[in-house]
């Protein structure tokens, strides 16, 4: 009797078998597509276009680059490509770059004990920078380069076909695989990009809050974010080779050098033969512009929207 009283007596309450899961921020998506948007609509699309120049034209100087974009027609040069291209892949993968690396940095911040926010940037970083590419990125950057890269002379008085046409032209001819010519370049880029851009970024604050007394809770000021992402994007750009081959395998210039099929591998060859190992760099100075200014608005201004829409607790 004495032990079925014992055995019948309740337990005491523990910790729970089935951790509470938090519900996924959607507005995050809202966040990064508008943020993205208004990254490309104001400094970044002049400045990728001189690095996207650059990188096919590798015997060209910045000034050079410079002076042919504004002659193919003066500063709306400057935005080729930009609709619908950049738009629709500022929209989509600032939207999944936000809500994923957002996703990796919380569960490692909660689930992995002592991890450092510098970890989490760099994980948040490559699941982000993946997603990117191969969820979107790949058809949209090949259509960018191909609108920058490709001949808009009119022979025979004959209209250039616009953007548009391009895309189903290459659709038609080469299939699925022509519009998303490059793409395992592109996913080399994202993901070492944005790792580093992230997690240089998060140790930058961390440095920043050391130096100024605070503590690991305390949030920065505004000019400290912003900062701190304008040095996670500048030392970013080390990865500007898988940038350059990016191009280079997404490219209509005419070049009948360039390989026939071109893989990562054999388009690293080429640019080592043509332009030697300076060629892997061409066009870094307009991407430091360009890391810098994304990392500002995704990352600094980013983190800054999110605690805004947050909800209050």
């Amino acid at each position: 009797m004495a032990m079925q009283s014992i055995q019948s007596q309740p337990l005491p309450p523990g910790p729970s078998n089935h951790e509470e899961r938090r519900p996924i921020p959607y507005r995050n998506i809202a966040v990064g597509a508008v943020m993205n948007v208004f990254q490309v609509t104001t400094l970044g699309q002049p400045m990728e276009v001189l690095k996207t120049h650059l990188a096919a034209n590798r015997h060209d100087s910045l000034k050079d680059a410079v002076q042919k974009t504004w002659a193919r027609g003066r500063w709306t040069a400057f935005y080729q490509g930009l609709i619908p291209w950049a738009w629709l892949e500022a929209c989509t993968k600032g939207a999944i770059l936000v809500l994923t690396s957002s996703e990796i940095e919380y569960h490692v911040r909660t689930k992995i004990p002592n991890a450092s926010p510098t970890l989490g940037g760099v994980l948040g970083g490559i699941g982000g920078g993946f997603a990117q590419a191969y969820l979107t990125m790949g058809m949209t950057t090949c259509m960018k380069t191909v609108e920058v890269t490709r001949s808009k002379v009119s022979g025979q008085g004959i209209k250039p076909p616009g953007p548009v046409e391009v895309f189903f032209q290459i659709l038609k001819e080469k299939g699925i695989r022509g519009v998303n010519k490059g793409v395992n370049a592109v996913a080399l880029r994202q993901v070492t990009g944005w790792s580093s851009r992230i997690g240089i970024s998060r140790f930058a604050e961390e440095s920043i809050r050391s130096v100024t007394g605070k503590g690991k809770d305390d949030r920065l000021r505004f000019g400290e974010k912003i900062l701190a992402s304008t040095i996670g994007g500048a030392l970013s750009c080390w990865n500007q080779p898988f940038e350059v081959l990016r191009v280079e395998m997404q490219s209509m210039k005419s070049d009948p050098t360039r390989p026939e099929k071109p893989t990562i591998v054999s388009t690293f060859k080429h640019i080592l033969k043509t332009s030697g190992f300076k060629g892997l760099f061409r066009g870094v100075i307009p991407r430091i512009g360009v890391a810098s200014w994304a990392t500002v608005c995704m990352v600094g201004f980013g983190d800054t929207v999110k605690a805004l829409v947050a909800p209050k607790r």
